[in-house]
């Protein structure tokens, strides 16, 4: 080992034993440790090129993979030197509404590594590296360029490169190309998931592959993979399972949202920027900063199960809340009849019964969905949110975002597009006591749409409001940033059990997928519980759904978002056992804490979460075709103690009975195909 190579070990040594004082490291590879060691990350310069790696426990989780940037002030990829390393320890708390987690202590290592190329051009990569998270983004200052000292910068491309194991396999979603879909709204992140699919599988629209993307790394003992990857030369001793998130966070008006490109052998995946088509070909197909300037986060939570993807937190311990809350902002439940009932259903007198519903239910809210300007009216609208305030429930309304960037023809347009028109709106809506909106059909990724993202969010703040976006882009950061944030739709999700059979074959493979996906990263409003056995006004016709009612109702915790969608229909009153009404009339919607039991994507999942009033619950989905029989350890039950369960009978019935923890505090469970338990 060369003397460089030992003074940096002994350097990083006496990082750990006095955290509490900055060091600075030699210049070549930086080893960054997590707290407790078992996650590392090297940062090379070798050949002129920037690399990163990691290992977790000792086992090689990502091959050395690309940094760098091009910008409009030279190329920041090549020919390029560390010049310095600073290592420091992160911590903080933090409380916040609506997610997973209602609070967090995040703790982490965080280096700061100086770069320069052969002209003399600096800037930085900051790593933060936690127990099972590592983020990363570029700090470019400002400096001398061609005589001149910018104050701006173009970034054009990303190098930044995700460099997997051979015999990785793949849940993602492939990005779609823009002016596609229905009335050219796409892209909007609702396209199909893979099922552990080779990496080199080509993406279906030929544009790569959308935020958050999970990983299955399988690692075997061949010497010819970590010796092309592995700058040490280190070669795994034994074959493991490993898990890979990979996502952004830190994204509102500041960048673009970005993707991941198609799969290159000896690169993996590399950050890609949005199309120039989208948004109407209106904006810039790159990201536009004022320096001295960052990027927004780069993450990757590693894990050797499935433990630490369900449960991170990453997207928000790595950003700040923007703005304070204007109010108190109410999580809950709603009502909506257009799930089954469909446009017509946007009239007055119906919508009177579902906020009966509601009411009878004890939900707070009551979404009305599009064309209620023209079908029901904005004088008559102004009655129906009297009339739900009377019954102690509370208007949700829908916009189109449009402006100009697709052909979606629902009204009301022209309202969200414009700070103008946003002003006058949101006076209204908070005068006639609504408190929320649901805003769709966005135009894409660039940095002008996510700009109208925040400014929709920090002007509904002003009144009031909480927002959920569909046919949208995948939120990234938000429910800490904006405050008043509740969900994005971004995923196929519940419409489709209307549009098509289909949809209902595939509900149990996307509901115990995205624990571990789409929800791990960000509240998603999947739409619905739906508990008609037929999708159909009439419950009679049309197709059926597949799903158990138990199903069903587990569903609505294993899906996380502050305000749940629960598609109940005015005959579910009549027709449904007592117990699931009450037990739909009880369900939390946020959470202390939620841990991860045992599960495998688009299979099966179970997960635990803690309701604000410390209660536990306990929550099972069976995607399989079979009976599922598993043994789980509950430790957050006392030994011996008697528990509530629902769960399915032999034929799909749903009955409420009770368990038994045993004395080493675990309890024995079958889920029938496509069934679902809860235990409470």
């Amino acid at each position: 080992m060369s003397n460089n190579i030992i003074g940096k070990s002994f350097t990083f040594l006496l990082f750990h034993l006095f955290t509490f004082l900055p060091l600075s490291a030699w210049a070549g590879d930086v080893i960054i440790s997590s707290p407790d060691s078992s996650l590392q990350v090297t940062v090379s310069d070798a050949g002129g090129r920037l690399y990163y790696s990691a290992s977790l426990n000792g086992q090689e989780m990502l091959l050395p993979s690309a940094l760098g940037l091009k910008t409009s002030i030279g190329d920041l990829t090549r020919e390029l030197s560390i010049v310095n390393s600073q290592l420091s320890i992160v911590s903080n708390a933090y409380q916040m509404r609506g997610t997973k987690a209602s609070s967090h202590a995040y703790k982490a290592t965080k280096a700061v590594i100086d770069i320069e190329n052969k002209d003399q051009q600096r800037f930085s990569i900051i790593f933060q590296v936690s127990n099972n998270d590592i983020a990363f983004r570029y700090a470019i200052p400002r400096q001398k360029w061609q005589g001149k000292e910018p104050k701006r910068l173009r970034i054009k491309s990303e190098l930044s490169s995700f460099n997997f194991p051979d015999g990785t396999t793949t849940f993602i979603s492939p990005q779609i190309g823009p002016e596609s879909g229905w009335e050219q709204t796409k892209p909007s992140y609702e396209e199909g998931y893979s099922a552990d699919a080779p990496m080199d599988t080509p993406s279906q629209y030929n544009h790569g592959y959308i935020f958050p993307a999970l990983f299955h790394l399988t690692m075997g003992t061949d010497p010819t993979v970590s010796s092309k990857a592995n700058y040490r030369g280190s070669v795994p001793s034994v074959r493991s399972d490993a898990w890979a998130l990979v996502s952004e966070t830190g994204v509102g008006s500041n960048y673009c949202g970005s993707h991941l490109s198609d799969y290159q052998p000896g690169t993996g995946y590399t950050v890609a920027y949005p199309d120039a088509g989208e948004n109407n070909g209106y904006g810039t197909d790159f990201a536009a900063i004022p320096l001295p300037g960052e990027t927004p986060w780069r993450t990757i939570t590693l894990g050797s199960s499935l433990k630490p993807i369900a449960e991170t937190t990453i997207s928000y311990d790595l950003v700040e809340p923007l703005y304070e809350p204007s109010t108190d902002y109410k999580p809950g439940r709603y009502t909506w009849s257009w799930l089954i009932w469909q446009d017509t259903s946007v009239n007055y007198d119906d919508q009177v019964k579902f906020i009966d519903l509601a009411s009878a239910m004890g939900f707070e809210y009551c979404l009305v969905d599009n064309w209620w300007d023209t079908q029901i009216g904005r004088d008559r609208i102004e009655e129906l949110s009297k009339y739900a305030q009377s019954k102690g429930v509370h208007l949700l309304l829908w916009y189109n975002s449009n402006g100009f960037w697709n052909d979606a023809p629902q009204t009301p347009r022209n309202c969200m597009s414009t700070a103008i028109a946003r002003e006058r709106e949101m006076t209204w809506l908070q005068s006639i006591g609504v408190k929320g909106i649901k805003v769709d059909f966005f135009g894409g990724d660039k940095q002008e749409t996510m700009r109208l993202y925040e400014d929709i969010l920090s002007d509904a703040n002003r009144h009031g409001l909480q927002v959920v976006f569909h046919g949208c882009t995948v939120p990234r950061g938000w429910e800490r940033m904006y405050p008043n944030f509740v969900a994005s739709e971004a995923v196929l999700a519940s419409e489709n059990l209307f549009f098509g059979e289909e949809a209902t074959f595939r509900e149990g493979f996307d509901l115990t997928l995205h624990p571990f996906c789409r929800n791990a990263t960000a509240s998603m409003d999947w739409g619905g519980i739906i508990l008609n056995k037929y999708i159909s006004k009439d419950n009679k016709s049309r197709h059926t759904r597949k799903t158990t009612d138990i199903f069903e109702l587990a569903s609505g915790l294993i899906m996380q978002t502050s305000v749940q969608c629960v598609a109940l229909q005015p005959n579910n009153l009549d027709e449904l056992p007592e117990f699931e009404l009450d037990y739909l009339r009880g369900l939390p919607t946020t959470w202390e804490e939620t841990r991860f039991i045992d599960g495998y994507p688009g299979r099966y999942v179970i997960l635990a979460r803690k309701d604000t009033e410390g209660h536990w619950h306990v929550a099972g989905l069976n995607a399989l075709k079979e009976p599922l029989t598993l043994t789980l350890d509950l430790p957050m039950f006392a030994p011996g103690e008697t528990l509530r369960y629902y769960v399915d009978g032999k034929d799909g019935s749903p009955t409420v009975t009770t368990l038994k923890i045993d004395k080493k505090g675990r309890a024995k469970v079958t889920i029938q195909p496509n069934g679902g338990i809860i235990i409470q």
